[in-house]
Parts: C-alpha cells; structure tokens; sequence
C-alpha cells in the first residue's frame, strides 16, 4: 500500500510574532484607577438630562429557567428571553446595566422557577436594587405539553411559545400580564360549500394576551392549560405530533366537521377568555396561512372587562 508523502510547512513566525503582524500592539503606560471606588461613575451623575424615560433596561438575555405546569411533563427545564427595565428620571443619566444580570444570577443560583410569585418578588427587589420607583421583567420561553393520539393514545410532545410580564410599581402595587401562541388546525368553510369533494386546510396560529386580576392564584389555575384549551377547543382541529391511519381519519373527519373562518376564531375564542373570572383584559389575534393563496387571512380582538363594566 502505497503511503501519502506528508510535505513538511514552511516554519512560521511564533504566535507573538503573528499577533504583531495582525495588529497587536504592547500595553501602555496605565494612569486611571483600578479601584471601583476611585473609578468615575458616569451612569449615577445628577443634572438635569431634559426627559424622563419609560423604560431603559437591557432585552433578549437567555438564561436557563424551570416551568410547572398542570400536563405532562408537570416539571420541566426550559430557556428564558428575558427583558428587564425600569423607567428613569431626568436627573439621572442612566441605569446601571450590571445589576440587572447580577439579580438575575442570584435567581438562578437558587433556581429559577418561573412563577408569578416569584417575578413579582424578583421585580421589587429590582426596582430597590437600582433605586428606581419602578421595575419590569418580561421572560418568554417555549412551553411543552403531552399530547395523545385521538385513537391510538400514541404520545408525544407539542409545544407552544408563552409569556410572562410582572410590573411593580410602589404606588400601583404588582399587575401581571401572560400571553400564549398555539397552533391549530381550521377547514375553510366557504370551501366545504362550494366543493363536491372536500375544503382546503390550514394551519392558523392564535395569540392570546391577556391582564390577570390582582386575586388571580396561580397555585389553583394553569393559565398555560386554560389559554391552551381556549384556542384549540375552539379550532376545527388539534394538532398532534403523533398520528396513525385512524388518528388521521378521526383528525381530519373533525375539521370537516367544525369548519372555522378566521374571524370565527377570534370571536369564539375571545368568548372564551371572557367567561374566565381571573382575566380583565384580553387582546386574540389570529393568522391562517392560507394554502391555496399566497397571502395569510387575518383577525384579531381587544376587550377590556373592567372598561366595559363601567360603562353599563
């Protein structure tokens, strides 16, 4: 067997020597403090900076988080965006960025478990930690749950993407905002009219925002679970990472039978989040991507409880 012939590299300058050619230079004479204490602090200087702001913060921080959940899996490990802020006054020049990250690692030291509780202590103890009047944390993350099979119970896992948004304010006190965007199936139903054979599929995506009230207990509820089953309860059909022969005829038998516009969907799922005592203010929106247009078919809802409450 006949070997390569390995042809030696020319010798090449050390790797300093390459750092140099590159453009690296030697360190200069240091003059300015080491130490924190004698260090300027740009961030704290007070004069008058002609605005308030409402928000100044950092966003998109990923960070490891544990979610609870009502179905399977009960307990799981999940990534967290994160966004943090709070607002600013005129007389301060700006925030200190750092502090935000050094909470949030101490919360992840202990483990972060990301409930509603624990956002709001998290948002407390950073508005005294940046001795603001204010502080907001934001976190979305991608949400799994078990699903069977209609006919074989074949499981596996869908997910969905969620959001959790906590504000504490001294004077206002904790409001909590949380949103869901699922995936469903819906079966046009001007196509099952006008056809002899059958009506086109898509596939919608529904997103739900939504105010909790101030007594909303998140020990009893799954908000995940009850906005879940808010947009797929009221869907043609549900979506199922596992399907056999007769998964598939039971499925798309059911979308045949409950056709849905887009505008159908919004409205029925927004009944829906109006029935559910621990919501004051709902935004529904949904998008079909359409499958015999180029375009996606649109629809969506606001609706504050409270707003209307006081108007009757």
């Amino acid at each position: 067997m006949q070997q390569t012939k390995i042809i030696p590299l020319k010798q090449l300058p050390t790797k300093e020597q390459r750092h140099r050619l590159f453009g690296s230079v030697q360190p200069t004479e240091k003059t300015k403090p080491v130490e924190k204490s004698k260090m300027a602090d740009l961030q704290n200087t007070k004069k008058d900076f002609l605005f308030n702001l409402d928000v100044v913060g950092i966003s998109n921080v990923k960070y490891p988080i544990t979610i609870s959940s009502n179905l399977n899996p009960n307990f799981q490990s999940s990534i967290g965006t994160f966004k943090f802020s709070s607002s600013l006054t005129n007389t301060s020049k700006g925030t200190n960025m750092s502090r935000f990250m050094e909470q949030l690692n101490d919360y992840y030291e202990q483990g972060f478990a990301v409930t509603i509780a624990n956002l709001n202590k998290f948002a407390k103890g950073l508005a005294k930690r940046l001795d603001q009047k204010d502080a907001t944390i934001e976190v979305s993350f991608p949400w799994f749950f078990e699903r069977r099979g209609p006919d074989s119970g074949l499981t596996g896992l869908n997910h969905a993407d969620a959001m959790i948004r906590v504000t504490y304010d001294q004077t206002k006190g904790y409001s909590a905002h949380v949103a869901l965007s699922a995936l469903i199936t819906t079966l046009c139903p001007c196509s099952k009219e006008i056809s002899e054979y059958s009506a086109h599929n898509q596939r919608g995506e529904v997103n739900m925002e939504v105010t909790l009230s101030d007594d909303f207990d998140e020990e009893i509820t799954d908000w995940k679970e009850m906005l879940l089953e808010a947009a797929e309860s009221n869907a043609s059909a549900r979506l199922h990472p596992v399907l056999k022969r007769p998964d598939e005829k039971m499925v798309t038998e059911q979308a045949y039978e409950n056709p849905r516009f887009v505008e159908d969907i919004v409205r029925l799922v927004a009944a829906d989040l109006y029935e559910m005592p621990f919501i004051t203010k709902f935004n529904v929106s949904c998008k079909n991507e359409e499958s015999i247009h180029m375009h996606d078919a649109i629809a969506s809802i606001k609706y504050d409880k409270l707003a209307s409450l006081h108007e009757q």
